[in-house]
């Protein structure tokens, strides 16, 4: 929200300076974004005569200048402006200058070989506007070498404030001048407009067509009027803010926009067709062009008004070309309306127009003022574009806005935190407009005024002529149930509060300290939280590139990785190929590789910490830290590359789980991979004979061959909310055996298809309280061995705890190793 300091005082009998204005803005929720004072760009600008006009006798599209700036020194200047000619007073740069339009500072020279001391300007050149088709040409009367900004009224400075959502009332001037006044910054000065006496008959008529439409909407016509530039002082006002003046019937009702808060629209009644204007909501085929160039097409949510010939605006938004005014317009006819703030609000998002129209309705405007506001822009429209008013055509009623508030006194210190006697309390609400209904000890009950429509904002309808207006999306059961219980009384005691508080100042609030929870700092992270962390540091440290891919893919793609059940279709994908949740990162993290294999990077290492999706159910989102390697290995002085296989996806894997807390000697593998993986080839990883925790292989090639991927490429999935949190334990001296441990090396023959892991379960619970360790240290097929079977080779660690073992202890241990292997897989030891 924009406004100049003199604009401000038009509505605020104040001496006060600028530097206190701006602070007390500050201290009551006004927060200043910024001031600019357009004299200090224009200070070296001096207005100058032109007393010499001729040729250039080398172009043809310049003239050479005789030019006084008034300092007594006469200078040549070359100008290419069309309008250049001696007796005419200018405004003229010297060297020195920099040129706010140009982004130049100005230097003396020569051009063309013909003396340049000083520059004359254009709107454009100083910033003050787009006109640059010749240098500003001042009356006769400007006085020379005046500067210029003194001269043209530019020392007012521009205030700009941040206005939060809820106040609507503060996008107008004398909104912010009333909140000023109240904070003890001067007077606001009274506003109540003289009504305009009707001379003929309106020439056109309201209908609302559906209640959800609009509210109340009043109309009036002035005929005679002369439409064109507005005057300088309203020009003025509108450019310092970043508008573009248009034309007088224009221009008042942007003025109106900013001064008073109230967006107004005005149609020329020549180009209405029709007598008729309808307030109704979209339909099927509604289509129109705006004033801003644009052609939108109206939905059924959209409130749109129309004549004989079809929609002619979008309601609250921008009006339409057709009915436009221009400088031809002889009849105008001045809508000023009340709509659904929620409903303005979707529109505006769902077209994408964002307008100073817009920005108030959504906000919610005053439903009271209605007809003061038409016949305040009825009399501007007559005193600077003649005329005469019509009666006035209205539909539809003014709401019933009327309500109360409580506020009770100790609320201010406890729930405030501040000490402010009751009687300045209610002086503070007075002075905003408040009109006390009730006042003892212990509470106030006040009439909220009808501009202040954020206080006791809980009310969901409005009731205009008896039927009940109910607002976009409709009525909430569950709010309405809170509002029976008092909900919206509370509410609206804290809006009061906050009015109170603020004009106090908003740093006059005490600062108090959150309770400490506790003596020590919780963790910031949950345990979910803090293990993908954890395998997101050690994936990285293993050379893999993290990733952050999309959650969804294409239904086929989708469809090689896992089941694509209908309920996780994407019914609005952002594009064609992107319409089903993928069942894994994996298929993401192929694709991102096969991109980069296609941009000449064959050999590549992601991974990525994100989602697989099994159900539409928040427990069907499974955190997953999934890898993928494709090509070879990197290059090294020391190891020759080779091609990635399943024991690499398997280490990473691995090395995740170890990390997160998982017992080795709790893992167990089996080969019944899902199907994208390759049989034989690939594995899961499980806690204990069941649980699984990850998943890991070479990629099929029928998926590789699928998504045109040159191979090979292996993968891993670690299921990190499958993962149980480690149990705590407490910390003591780490337990250091007394005794040295017992190595006894065991090679077994076994069938080819039994698994090495059969062998190390069976062995390590042949004897728990001694053997500490097995681990499977070779295996052997080819000569010597019988067809289908081979030699795997087991160290097995005998840890003694209380005494040193003897070679009889050490002989049983080993036999029961032996026996329990053998039961469990079939094996026999090799001599």
């Amino acid at each position: 929200m924009k406004f100049t300091l003199s604009w401000l005082r038009d509505h605020l009998d104040t001496d006060a300076s600028l530097e206190t204005i701006l602070a007390t803005l500050n201290t009551i929720g006004l927060e200043v974004e910024g001031v600019e004072d357009r004299a200090a760009a224009l200070a070296p600008f001096r207005i100058a005569h032109v007393l010499e006009a001729e040729q250039h006798p080398n172009a043809d599209r310049l003239r050479a200048l005789k030019v006084d700036v008034g300092d007594g020194t006469i200078r040549s200047v070359v100008c290419g402006a069309p309008n250049a000619r001696a007796g005419m007073k200018a405004v003229a740069a010297l060297p020195g200058s920099f040129v706010p339009g140009t982004g130049i500072t100005l230097k003396a020279g020569e051009i063309r070989g013909v003396k340049s001391e000083a520059m004359l300007l254009s709107s454009r050149e100083m910033g003050l506007g787009d006109d640059h088709s010749g240098i500003v040409d001042l009356p006769e009367d400007a006085p020379l070498g005046m500067p210029y900004a003194e001269w043209a009224g530019l020392g007012d400075p521009v205030i700009e404030i941040s206005v939060t959502p809820n106040r609507g009332d503060a996008l107008a001037v004398r909104g912010v001048a009333r909140d000023l006044a109240a904070a003890g910054i001067g007077t606001l000065k009274p506003w109540k407009p003289e009504p305009v006496a009707p001379a003929y008959p309106t020439p056109l008529d309201w209908v609302i067509e559906d209640p959800r439409a609009c509210i109340q909407v009043l109309g009036r016509a002035v005929r005679g009027v002369t439409n064109g530039p507005s005057p300088k002082w309203l020009q003025d006002r509108l450019a310092a803010i970043g508008l573009r003046p248009i034309n007088t019937l224009v221009d008042v009702t942007n003025y109106f926009t900013f001064d008073l808060g109230r967006p107004l629209h005005v149609f020329d009644v020549a180009k209405v067709k029709g007598r008729t204007l309808t307030m109704r909501l979209g339909r099927e085929g509604d289509e129109y062009e705006a004033l801003n160039g644009k052609t939108y097409r109206p939905t059924p949510e959209d409130i749109v008004i129309t004549d004989a010939a079809g929609v002619e605006s979008l309601a609250a938004i921008v009006g339409g070309e057709s009915t436009g005014c221009d400088e031809n317009t002889r009849e105008v006819f001045v809508e000023c309306a009340l709509f659904d703030p929620v409903r303005i609000a979707l529109t505006g998002r769902r077209h994408q127009v964002h307008s100073d129209a817009r920005a108030r309705n959504e906000r919610g405007l005053d439903p009271a003022a209605q007809r003061d506001m038409l016949e305040a822009a009825t009399r501007m429209i007559i005193e600077l574009c003649g005329g005469e008013a019509s009666t006035i055509s209205e539909a539809g009623a003014e709401p019933a806005w009327q309500r109360e508030a409580t506020l009770r006194f100790e609320r201010i210190a406890g729930l405030g935190g501040s000490s402010i006697p009751a009687e300045r309390a209610v002086a503070s609400l007075e002075k905003l407009g408040f009109v006390v209904k009730a006042k003892d000890a212990a509470e106030v009950t006040v009439a909220v005024p009808s501009w202040r429509n954020d206080v006791a904002s809980s009310r969901s309808t409005y009731r205009a002529g008896g039927t009940e207006l109910t607002q976009e999306p409709g009525i909430d059961p569950a709010r309405a149930k809170a509002a029976a219980e008092g909900v919206e009384a509370v509410e609206a005691e804290c809006d009061l509060l906050e009015e109170v508080l603020r004009l106090e100042g908003l740093d006059a609030i005490p600062s108090v300290s959150l309770p400490v929870g506790s003596p020590l700092p919780l963790p910031s992270l949950t345990p979910r939280q803090s293990r993908a962390a954890l395998a997101r540091r050690v994936l990285a440290s293993r050379g893999l590139a993290e990733a952050v891919t999309f959650g969804f893919t294409a239904r086929d793609t989708a469809a090689l990785f896992g089941a694509v059940p209908e309920a996780l279709r994407v019914e609005n994908p952002i594009a064609a190929d992107l319409d089903q949740m993928r069942p894994s990162p994996v298929a993401t993290l192929l694709q991102a590789a096969g991109r980069n294999a296609a941009r000449g990077y064959p050999d590549v290492s992601l991974f990525e910490i994100g989602a697989s999706y099994v159900a539409p159910t928040p427990e069907g989102q499974l955190a997953t830290a999934a890898g993928l390697r494709l090509g070879q290995t990197p290059r090294h002085w020391d190891v020759k590359p080779r091609a990635v296989d399943a024991l690499d996806a398997k280490g990473d894997a691995l090395t995740v789980l170890l990390a997160l807390g998982v017992s080795p000697a709790a893992l167990t593998v089996t080969t019944d991979a899902p199907a994208h993986y390759h049989p034989g080839r690939s594995g899961i990883l499980r806690s204990g004979p069941k649980l699984p925790l990850a998943r890991f292989g070479e990629l099929h090639p029928r998926v590789l061959s699928a998504l045109g991927i040159d191979g090979p490429a292996v993968a891993f999935e670690v299921l990190l909310d499958s993962i149980p949190e480690p149990k705590r334990k407490k910390k003591s001296a780490p337990d250091l055996p007394a005794f040295q441990p017992v190595r006894r090396d065991l090679a077994f023959l076994v069938d080819r298809e039994v698994q090495a892991d059969a062998l190390l379960r069976a062995a390590r619970n042949a004897e728990r309280n001694l053997i500490a360790e097995v681990s499977l240290f070779d295996r052997y097929a080819g000569e010597r061995l019988p067809e289908g079977k081979v030699s795997l080779a087991l160290e097995v660690v005998l840890q003694p705890r209380e005494r040193t073992l003897t070679d009889a202890e050490i002989e049983a241990a080993v036999a029961k190793v032996v026996a329990a292997v053998a039961k469990a897989t079939g094996a026999t030891l090799r001599g």
